[in-house]
């Protein structure tokens, strides 16, 4: 077999937390610092020597289609498969095994993240001979780990258990949503069971049952920064720590028009955005196309072109539309 990884991304899933953003643009598609979230995880496959990925479709599908076509604008041959029903990450990976016939990376497409070396990774995964490697970082806010998986380690370095969103934590080790798997993991996903907790076939469950059935799986500290776009305010964060990584003050999207007197600061304006009056735009993300008349401030919003979030410094959950 040649040690080459095929590409997948999961963006099939509604998002229904992060509504009213969900409604016009499926998450994998939400812009940090101008760039959708799935445009940074194309791009780190292609820096690892990835050419053909599979991006899973549903929600909106044709968004992603009309966005990204065959993937020649970025150096890649990307093609579709839709996942009908959204029935969970297991769920969306079976409807692969037909279209894949080597081990793939797969990503999942709401989580933005900020790799240190995913190199290291497909490294371990074939001098191992692994049955999968997942992608961990330790974790300092123990919600972070809820929201994802947990990770448990044999004293030897290789994962026993894998827990989907834990509500008891036993360290602070969190799967980050980047995994390479062998083809054994679709024999593992046949006999996933539907959980009741959700009423779907989760990743986690295939794992364990890959863990169990003998295949060696290991952890790789691969991630600097991540983030599971799970609200609407979570975009906003992640906007805003982008932002301070490309060292810049603010950006501004391409044809974007602003009063002379106007200031920016640590804020991210997409194309086309015209501000007309002579106010400051603090903290904020301002969606491409809008018109900003206001002659208040605006300060920690989110504004798309039909709506306008408040993000409260303090608030870190569902958001309100005003």
């Amino acid at each position: 077999m040649s040690q080459k990884l095929i590409g997948v991304i999961l963006a099939a899933g509604k998002g229904s937390r992060i509504q009213p953003l969900n409604l016009y643009l499926p998450k994998p598609l939400l812009p940090v610092c101008n760039k959708p979230i799935i445009q940074y995880q194309l791009e780190d496959m292609r820096k690892i020597g990835v050419q053909d990925v599979i991006i899973v479709v549903g929600h909106l599908k044709e968004e992603i289609i009309s966005y990204f076509s065959d993937g020649s604008s970025l150096g890649l041959q990307i093609r579709y498969v839709e996942q009908r029903n959204a029935l969970g990450i297991a769920h969306a990976v079976a409807q692969l095994e037909n279209e894949v016939n080597s081990p793939f990376i797969l990503f999942l497409g709401d989580i933005f993240l900020v790799p240190k070396d995913l190199q290291a990774m497909e490294r371990m995964f074939w001098e191992r001979r692994a049955g999968a490697v997942l992608a961990v970082k330790r974790e300092k806010n123990p919600e972070y780990i809820r929201r994802n998986f947990a990770v448990i380690l044999h004293a030897s370095g290789t994962v026993t258990r894998v827990i989907e969103k834990p509500r008891y934590l036993t360290n602070d080790l969190k799967g980050c949503g980047v995994y390479i798997f062998d083809l054994a993991i679709f024999d593992a996903i046949r006999r996933t069971p539907r959980t009741a907790q959700r009423d779907e076939y989760e990743i986690t469950n295939s794992i364990q049952i890959l863990i169990d059935d003998g295949y060696p799986v290991y952890p790789a500290q691969v991630i600097d920064w991540d983030m599971n776009i799970t609200f609407a305010c979570d975009l906003l964060e992640c906007n805003r720590d982008q932002l301070k990584r490309l060292g810049k003050p603010y950006l501004v999207g391409q044809n974007t028009v602003i009063h002379p007197e106007a200031t920016l600061e640590g804020s991210v304006l997409g194309n086309g955005v015209t501000v007309e009056k002579p106010i400051a735009v603090r903290d904020s993300l301002v969606f491409s196309g809008v018109r900003i008349t206001s002659e208040q401030d605006v300060e920690r919003m989110l504004l798309t072109p039909d709506i306008v979030i408040n993000c409260p410094a303090a608030q870190k959950g569902p958001n309100h539309e005003i």
